[in-house]
Order: structure tokens, then sequence, then C-alpha cells
């Protein structure tokens, strides 16, 4: 089953996909709302969703093409509390991913490997340990808050205190921590884990200050999707003109680590099993057209899609401009 928040000028809502037409639920306007309804009753979310269909339906192409009152939401947020919407990512994952670190971070000695690509080979040494067994933690990252979501269509701004910003396209799952702080995984999503690469190159230890950005993620939220094997296809256009392309793939069976081992280590820390708090978790990425040699300008648009997860995600990038003084911080007196 695939998902959308929706919201015109008085209302929000939860639609079903069914192309061409968007199915709208009643008696909840957040993805939350369904997925905690859900949990209470065992945890169906497709049978609760379908218990709740209206009757009304919309036009997915009026919707996606700005030509009805409503317009699309990020797939899953807590309404009005961002706060308890925790971003992060897992690194290393896909082999794509070692490569273009490898790369980024310039040519080792002949002997010598760098520290990427040590992570990199304890992942496919012990990332994907038989079951009941816990296999080697992979990268982790934080991006921040709820805040940090861009909807569709929405801008990725490249801060005024960046060096660059670029795409990275990704499939994110999003979980629910019950009252109990049980984690649940309510779905997937596409998404864009926009980064800065050009900091990063610097020096490895700046990866945790270039993943503090916006990003971007949906339109549609899959439920229990198949994570074994997805392409898919990721595009920069320029003034309407394709600029870059490339064929991606994702899912487990191109990874060196699996889904359960990411999810255990993520969840192993207590803070992440707080009740009542939402988790979205971007899993990797197997290219970006950095590694290519492509920086992106004001105005171009990042295309991302995977094959089962429904509509591209698209959304543009907003260049601010530089700072050009030091934010100031006021002592208490």
């Amino acid at each position: 089953m695939r998902l959308v928040q929706i919201a015109n000028s008085s209302r929000r809502a939860v639609a079903i996909v069914e192309e061409p037409q968007l199915a709208l639920l009643r008696e909840v306007d957040s993805m939350l709302a369904l997925a905690q309804r859900a949990i209470a009753k065992g945890g169906g979310l497709s049978a609760e969703a379908n218990a709740l269909r209206s009757g009304e339906t919309l036009s997915y192409d009026a919707v996606g093409n700005g030509q009805s009152e409503w317009k699309l939401l990020t797939p899953v947020d807590w309404p009005g509390v961002p706060e308890r919407v925790q971003v992060s990512g897992t690194g290393l994952t896909h082999l794509g991913s070692a490569r273009n670190r490898q790369a980024m971070h310039g040519p080792a000695q002949p002997q010598e490997m760098t520290d990427s690509m040590r992570m990199f080979e304890w992942g496919r040494e012990q990332g994907r340990p038989a079951d009941g067994k816990v296999g080697i933690a992979p990268e982790w990252f934080y991006k921040g808050d709820g805040a940090m979501i861009q909807a569709p269509f929405g801008h990725l701004p490249i801060p005024g205190y960046a060096e660059d910003g670029g795409e990275e396209a990704e499939v994110a799952a999003v979980y629910l921590t019950g009252e109990d702080g049980t984690p649940w995984r309510i779905g997937m999503a596409a998404g864009n884990e926009f980064s800065d690469h050009v900091f990063e190159r610097r020096n490895y230890l700046n990866l945790a200050g270039s993943k503090l950005r916006m990003c971007g993620l949906g339109p549609e939220l899959v439920v229990n999707p198949s994570f074994d094997d997805v392409p898919g296809s990721v595009r920069i256009l320029r003034e309407g003109r394709v600029l870059w392309e490339k064929s991606i793939r994702t899912g487990e069976r191109n990874m060196c680590h699996s889904l359960a081992n990411i999810e255990h280590h993520h969840f192993k820390f207590a803070a992440h099993r707080q009740p009542n708090r939402l988790h979205v978790h971007f899993l990797g990425a197997d290219c970006l057209s950095f590694g290519e040699g492509v920086r992106l300008e004001n105005g171009d648009t990042t295309e991302i899609q995977f094959e089962g997860f429904g509509r591209a995600l698209r959304n543009t990038i907003a260049k601010e401009d530089a700072i050009a003084a030091p934010l100031r911080v006021r002592a208490m007196e």
C-alpha cells in the first residue's frame, strides 16, 4: 500500500494512492494518527487505512501538478511538534557509496586503506549476521529534527555557510516508537539525503557537519515494501534540460549491511526508543552526481524515483547568500 499526506487551506488528510486517484481517509489527518491507531490495534497499518476509506477521491495528477487546492506534504511528520521527529542515516552501505567516498577523500598510497574503505570492508565482512546474531555497527549520522524534511517540490537550500550542496538518492525507513518504546517500521519512502560534499572532502571528520542540511522525502510512504533489489534513477535538470542522470540500485542485495542490522544498531540506544517519537532513517546511496564532477546550482531540480515507491521526488535547489558576518551569542547578565 502507498500513502500520501496532503493539505489545502483549511484541512489536512491522508490518502491511499490508487493511480490515477487518491482515496481520502476519514477520522485521521496525519500519517502519525493512522500509525498510532494501527499500533493500538496490533500493527495492521494497511488494514486500518482500508477501514477508514471515506469514499472521497482526488485526481493525483491535479494535486501533483499544482492544479488542485490540495498540495502534497512530506509523507510523515508530527504536526506542530517537529522536535518529536529525528532524522538520521547510515552511510557506507552500498558499494557505490564506498567508491564515491574513497574518491572524495583523495587517492590513497598503494598499500594504504582509508578509514572509509576500512569501515566499508568491516561491513562486507560482518554487516549481514545470521538470524539471532549481532553484526558490526555501520556508520551513523544525525541530520536534525522534523523541520529539516522538505516536502516534494519544495526547495533544498544551500545555506550561506555551506561550501556546496549535493543530492544523495536514497530510500529512507520511517519508524514510530509505541507507548512502550517498541520501534515499529511504518514504511519506507524515496528520499534525497542532501549533503555538503565539498566540506566533507576537506576532512572525513567534517562528515557530521556536512549532514546538517535539509533533505527531501516522498511523495509517498510505502507500507512494507519489498527491499531486496530496488532499481531506480536520479536526474539533475538545469533550465529544464537533463544535466546528469544515472540508473541506481538499492535494497539489501546491493548493500553490505542488512536492514535488520541497521535497525538493531539504531534502536539499541535507549534514547532512540523513547515512547512516541518518529524516526526517519536514510539507508545509504548507490551514487551521487558530485562523484562525477557535477556541482549543483541555484534553480537546478533533483528528480529521484525508485521502482515500487510511487511517483518521483522532485526538489529545487535554492542557493542562499553567503554569510557576511559571524553570528553573535548574547550573554545573560
